[in-house]
C-alpha cells in the first residue's frame, strides 16, 4: 500500500464501508456506496480514453457528484481540475487554457458558460453534466448526463497499481492574478495538507495503515462550509476520508441552513473561512439562540478570524474551541492555534505554532532570529508542491533553494515571536506602503469590522501624493446603520497605531469576496480608484 490518495481511500471503504461517508443537499452516502459509483464512473472515464496524467475539470457547486467525481479521477491515476464557479469570462478562458482539460464534469446552470469558451478548451473530449435542478437551458448537445456516465461503468475494484508520486493540482485564484494551478505529489500534499501531520502534535504519520487505525479509534462528523473549489474544503473531506469519518456538504452558504445540518447531523466540528462565515453566522445564532451538544470545535482557515467574533463565538457556545490555522494552496498548513476565551486578542494576525518545515525568512533570506521584531516571510520546506502548472516564471520567484534546501515562499509577512510562534501579517502583494511603513490590511480590517456598525469591510491602498499611499476602507454597514470616517477613525484608534488609520472611507452596499472568503482585493482597488 502506497501514499497515494486513491489507495488511502480504498483502504478506508473495506475498513468502514458501512459507515455514513457523505451528507449533502439531502443526499446520503456511506463508504461502499461511494466506492461502488466512484468505480462505476472511473470505468466510464477510462472507456472515454481518460487515463493517468489526464485532467479532467469539475464546475459545480458541492455535491455528492463533486465527491464521486474526485475519487473516480483518482482511481484511474487522472488529475481532476477545481474550478471556481463564481469566475467571469476572462477567467474561466485562462483556466481552461491554461489547465489542458481532456474532459469536464459540469453542472447544468454553467454549461452556457462552457459552451461560449469551447475554443479555449481545444483537447477537451469528454463532457459530462450533472443535473442539478437549476433548470437551465442543456448548451451542451455532444455532452452526457452524469447518471448516464455512472450507469455505463461496472462497480468493481479492478483497477492497476498507483504510485504515491501521482499528482495532484489545486487551482488558487488567491487574492490578486489570474488563477494558478499548484501541482502536488500525492505523498507530499498528504503530508501538507491531508492529515500526514498532527496539526495538535505536530507529528508525522509513518505507515499508509496507520490512518485507519485512527479511524478505528472513534467516528466523528466533520462540517467544512466553503466550496469545494477551495483547498481547505477539499482536503477537510479527503483528509477525512481516510479515517472513516463522516462529512457533510452545503451547496450554498446560508446561516440557518448551517445551523439546522449542524444540529440535525450532530457535527462534532465546523469549518469556516473567517469573519465572511463566522459573522454572519454567530449574528444568526444570537438572534436564534440553540444549543448543540455534539459540537465542540469550529476551524477557521484561509480567511481572517477577527478576536470580536471570536468572543462572539465563546458567547453563544462557551463549550467549544476555536482553531485558527494559517497556510496557502502552495504551503499546505503552516501553523495552527488553539484559542481560548481569554486569548482571543490579537497581536496583528493569528499567532500560530508553526507545523512541518515552517520557517521565516528575512530579506535576506537568513533566517529571522526569534523574538527580533524582524518582518520576514513565511517559508516551508520539506513536503512541498512541484510548482505551478504551465507557469514556469512564476515557478521560480516563489520556489526558492536556500542552502542547498528547497522552499516555497508564497509571499505572506510574519514576525517570530521569542517562543517560536509565528504572527502572520499579512500578504504581501496587498500590502500598504505609506511614507515607508508598511500596512498589511488584514490587521486593519479586523480594527474596522470590530465597529458595531459594521458589519464587513476591507482595507486596501489609495495614492497619496505626500505619502505614496494611504489607507482606504471600504464598509458595508449593518442594515439601518449608516457611518462616518470619524467613527472608524475613532474605533480604530484603540486598535491600531496612528498610521494606519483609514484616511478615506467608502460606503457599499455588500463586500465582494471569493467563495471562500478571501477578500477581493482587486474590486476594492476599483472602488478605490473610480473615487
Amino acid at each position: 500500500m502506497t501514499f497515494n490518495l486513491a489507495d488511502l481511500f480504498e483502504a478506508a471503504v473495506d475498513a468502514f464501508g458501512e459507515r455514513e461517508y457523505l451528507v449533502a443537499n439531502g443526499q446520503r452516502r456511506s463508504y461502499a456506496e461511494m466506492e461502488e459509483r466512484a468505480n462505476q464512473l472511473a470505468h466510464h472515464l477510462q472507456a472515454s480514453g481518460i487515463g493517468p496524467g489526464d485532467h479532467v475539470g469539475i464546475y459545480a457547486y458541492n455535491s455528492v457528484e463533486w465527491i464521486e467525481t474526485l475519487w473516480a479521477v483518482f482511481k484511474i491515476r487522472a488529475i481532476w481540475i477545481n474550478i471556481n464557479y463564481r469566475y467571469v469570462a476572462d477567467e474561466l478562458r485562462y483556466l481552461f487554457s491554461n489547465s489542458d482539460l481532456k474532459a469536464l464534469v459540469v453542472a447544468r446552470e454553467f454549461t452556457g458558460n462552457v459552451a461560449g469558451l469551447r475554443d479555449a478548451l481545444p483537447i477537451c473530449e469528454h463532457l459530462i453534466v450533472i443535473e442539478d435542478g437549476s433548470g437551465a437551458d442543456q448548451a451542451l448537445p455532444d455532452a452526457i448526463e452524469f447518471e448516464t456516465a455512472m450507469a455505463s461503468g461496472s462497480p468493481e475494484r479492478d483497477f492497476g497499481p498507483r504510485s504515491d508520486d501521482d499528482l495532484y493540482i489545486l487551482y488558487t485564484g488567491g487574492t490578486t492574478g489570474m488563477p494558478k494551478g499548484v501541482v502536488w505529489r500525492h505523498r507530499d500534499v498528504l503530508y501538507a495538507l491531508g492529515g500526514g501531520v498532527d496539526a495538535m502534535t505536530n507529528t508525522r504519520i509513518v505507515e499508509p495503515e496507520e490512518f485507519v487505525e485512527k479511524g478505528k479509534a472513534m467516528a466523528l462528523t466533520h462540517f467544512p462550509i466553503a466550496p469545494l473549489m477551495h483547498g481547505a474544503t477539499q482536503w477537510n473531506i479527503i483528509g477525512q476520508s481516510f479515517v472513516g469519518s463522516k462529512v457533510i456538504l452545503i451547496d450554498k452558504f446560508d446561516p440557518e441552513k448551517v445551523w439546522n445540518l449542524v444540529e440535525g447531523e450532530a457535527a462534532n466540528s465546523m469549518m469556516i473561512t473567517g469573519d465572511a462565515m463566522g459573522k454572519p453566522l454567530v449574528e444568526w445564532l444570537a438572534q436564534h439562540p440553540r444549543e448543540f451538544p455534539n459540537l465542540f470545535a469550529v476551524v477557521s482557515s484561509a480567511a481572517l478570524f477577527s478576536s470580536p467574533v471570536k468572543d462572539q463565538f465563546f458567547e453563544m457556545l462557551p463549550n467549544i474551541m476555536i482553531t485558527d490555522a494559517i497556510g496557502s494552496s502552495e504551503s499546505g498548513n503552516n501553523g495552527l492555534a488553539v484559542i481560548t476565551k481569554d486569548t482571543t486578542a490579537m497581536k496583528s494576525g493569528p499567532t500560530v505554532k508553526s507545523l512541518g518545515d515552517t520557517v521565516v525568512f528575512d530579506e535576506d533570506l537568513n533566517l529571522v532570529v526569534p523574538g527580533s521584531g524582524v518582518i520576514g516571510k513565511i517559508a516551508r520546506g520539506g513536503n512541498i508542491p512541484v510548482g505551478y502548472y504551465n507557469d514556469p516564471v512564476k515557478t521560480a520567484e516563489v520556489f526558492i533553494e536556500v542552502d542547498g534546501k528547497r522552499y516555497v515562499m508564497p509571499g505572506d509577512f510574519a514576525t517570530l515571536e521569542a517562543d517560536g510562534t509565528i504572527t502572520l501579517l499579512g500578504r504581501g502583494s496587498v500590502v500598504i506602503n505609506s511614507g515607508g511603513e508598511k500596512i498589511f490590511p488584514e490587521e486593519v480590517e479586523s480594527a474596522v469590522r470590530s465597529h458595531p456598525k459594521v458589519l464587513d469591510a476591507i482595507v486596501v491602498g489609495a495614492p497619496d501624493e505626500r505619502w505614496g499611499q494611504t489607507v482606504a476602507a471600504i464598509v458595508a454597514p449593518r442594515e439601518g446603520e449608516s457611518i462616518n470616517l470619524e467613527e472608524i477613525q475613532e474605533r480604530c484608534r484603540e486598535k491600531v497605531a496612528g498610521y494606519k488609520l483609514p484616511r478615506l472611507l467608502f460606503v457599499v452596499d455588500v463586500i465582494e469576496r471569493s467563495p471562500s472568503g478571501k477578500p477581493d482585493y482587486r474590486w476594492a482597488a476599483e472602488i478605490v480608484a473610480a473615487g
